[in-house]
């Protein structure tokens, strides 16, 4: 999300829904607030927590089944994140899919001096299995900033295990280091690592069916490219396939399916249009959808609704936009998409994200609380 992206958010009047919309956002918890929520996530094991970043560098959990519930703080790494840009600070969370066994959670944030973003693990607090022991923080990735927008950021595990990062292109605009369509950097790329099988030299390893695996000049990490900036991305609990949406340059936002070893044409194309002609794009995968900035200026990922509330919204892909706040829900049939539609208006929809249900709540960046969807 651009600065000037959240100037036009803030200048926006309060949303009234579109009287086709068939849902409206509610608050399940309307007492509860947050500083600038970026993620929500929920801990594989037998408890109803969910756990929400702030941008500053704090991750806060809560009891879902409470009726009046209050948050208290498992991680505090704000004098450690660099916060500094509209950007910038505490990104991402995943928790290890072993959490009843394996105590460990994943996070993606920004530091300075020099800039760059870092992904640690850290380990659930002996005395608070609740909260996370910062004296436990292993460092897995630092990844080079050159500027202070496109970091990228979402964290996720697929269903072998593999850890899934979104990295953005580096920042400023149009890609001026050209790392869409350079496989020698890990910036605008999702790369895929094994966080339980370190190889030698490394804190990690790498999967031996990643697509880059051998290749001189590649990165072995690296799962997809040609990606500007992916906010948000993840993975149909029923299908297993990738979800990304990929904020747009100037014209153009889209969401694509990320396949193994992927090029998605940036900066080559924004969406299915060309950005530079002379950038070569060898066989860059059109984007499932994309949409014009007349409906939006910053999509907002989301999930494939595989939840028990609304059974009428089963298989459809959720997500939003920032700017505009319009939530819609597309499907897809044979590997083409089927129907998009305008399901609400939120505002300042910062992140999606799901409870071990698969019930979808999403986050406002201005008001700091949790919607879900309730029809009208």
């Amino acid at each position: 999300m651009r600065n000037a992206v959240l100037l036009a958010v803030l200048l926006l009047p309060a949303v009234a829904h579109a009287a086709d919309d068939p849902y409206q956002p509610v608050s399940p918890w309307p007492g509860l607030t947050f500083a600038k929520p970026l993620c929500l996530a929920y801990p594989p094991d037998a408890s109803d927590s969910l756990y929400v970043i702030e941008q500053a560098g704090r991750i806060r959990s809560f009891h879902q089944q409470e009726k009046t519930p209050t948050a208290s703080l498992a991680l505090d790494l704000r004098d450690a994140v660099n916060s500094a840009g509209n950007e910038e600070g505490m990104l991402a969370m995943a928790f290890h899919p072993s959490y009843a066994t394996d105590h460990r959670v994943f996070v993606y944030y920004c530091v300075d001096k020099p800039r760059r973003t870092r992904l640690s693990s850290f380990r659930a607090d002996a005395k608070d299995p609740a909260a996370f022991d910062r004296a436990s923080e292993t460092i897995l990735l630092e990844v080079d900033q050159p500027y202070a927008n496109h970091n990228g950021g979402t964290l996720l595990f697929d269903r072998a295990g593999l850890l899934y990062l979104s990295l953005g292109d580096g920042g400023a605009g149009g890609d001026p280091h050209g790392n869409g369509q350079n496989l020698n950097t890990l910036l605008a790329k999702i790369i895929r690592i094994d966080v339980d099988h370190a190889d030698a030299g490394r804190p990690y390893g790498i999967p031996k069916d990643n697509p880059f695996v051998g290749i001189t000049g590649a990165r072995p990490e690296i799962w997809a490219y040609g990606l500007r900036n992916v906010w948000r991305m993840s993975v149909d609990r029923a299908t297993g396939d990738l979800w990304a949406g990929d904020v747009g340059q100037d014209k153009h936002e889209e969401v694509d399916i990320i396949t193994r070893g992927g090029n998605y044409g940036w900066n080559a194309r924004e969406g299915r249009q060309p950005f530079r002609s002379d950038v070569p794009a060898r066989g860059a995968i059109d984007p499932i959808l994309d949409y014009g900035r007349d409906a939006g200026q910053s999509v907002t990922g989301g999930y494939v609704y595989r939840g028990k509330q609304h059974p009428e919204l089963v298989g459809t892909y959720i997500f939003g936009d920032y700017a505009s706040g319009r939530i819609w829900g597309a499907t897809v049939a044979q590997g083409k998409l089927a129907t998009n539609r305008e399901l609400a208006v939120g505002r300042a929809i910062s992140s999606f994200g799901e409870d071990r249900a698969g019930e979808i709540f999403f986050t406002s960046l201005l008001d700091g609380h949790i919607y879900t969807l309730s029809q009208k």
